[in-house]
């Protein structure tokens, strides 16, 4: 019979809780674009491809958000065949929007569209540890969601661009290396996920501890959603 200690290990919950602090206290650095960035995209004009493709790779390995989410995705995958079809899957929703949201200039509220991506941790969450099937009496499709939530990811991502005055010259080719950035990021941090994962997949303790490791990724997605929401009704 498991031990009650065994799944809740005082040592392990510290740890990711020091996590989940970690991460709320970086919501006012780690996400959006550095006030240096910003100066530097602002002044540039022009087809400035590398810069770009900095700037979106920079993005996507401190945006936490999408990190969570992608954690979240690839917690219980263990064939690269899975992984690189969910990713994919992922990367191609939001890649649709982030291109159509700046090229387009369809603007959405950066707060609702973060607090949406801070729902789909909480989705994902729930879904690994089978709360999905429990609340709603079926499976959802995972590959489904996985696309739409792509979707405001994308938006996500278009948003922080929306807020700077983006040159018209050389503005398409600019946004598409951005977005090579982004999907250049997300494979670096997607191989750091995977070699951490990896390693806690062979102790002893991993099937004990997922369950919490997901409860505590699950709150994380209410803090980023919680802290999203109370800024949106501050700017009213």
């Amino acid at each position: 019979m498991q031990k009650i200690t065994d799944i809740y290990n005082p040592r392990f919950i510290a740890l990711m809780t020091l996590l989940l602090l970690f991460l709320f206290v970086t919501t006012a650095f780690a996400h959006g674009v550095s006030e240096s960035d910003k100066v530097f995209i602002e002044q540039i004009s022009g087809m400035q491809l590398i810069p770009y493709i900095y700037l979106g790779a920079k993005h996507m390995v401190t945006g936490y958000d999408h990190l969570l989410f992608l954690t979240g995705v690839i917690f219980f995958l263990y064939r690269m065949r899975e992984i690189a079809a969910y990713v994919t899957l992922f990367a191609i929703g939001h890649s649709i929007t982030l291109l159509y949201g700046v090229l387009s200039g369809t603007h959405v509220n950066p707060y609702i569209v973060d607090a949406i991506i801070g729902l789909s941790v909480v989705y994902k969450a729930l879904d690994n540890i089978g709360g999905l099937k429990r609340v709603l009496g079926f499976q959802p499709n995972t590959k489904a969601a996985v696309l739409i939530f792509g979707f405001f990811h994308g938006f996500g991502l278009a948003t922080k661009l929306q807020d700077f005055t983006l040159s018209k010259d050389g503005l398409v080719p600019n946004i598409l290396a951005f977005n090579v950035g982004v999907e250049i990021g997300q494979l670096l941090a997607l191989a750091a996920i995977l070699i951490a994962m990896s390693f806690w997949r062979r102790t002893a303790t991993f099937k004990h501890q997922a369950f919490t490791a997901n409860v505590v990724l699950m709150t994380a997605g209410f803090v980023l959603m919680g802290y999203q929401i109370t800024g949106y009704f501050n700017t009213i």
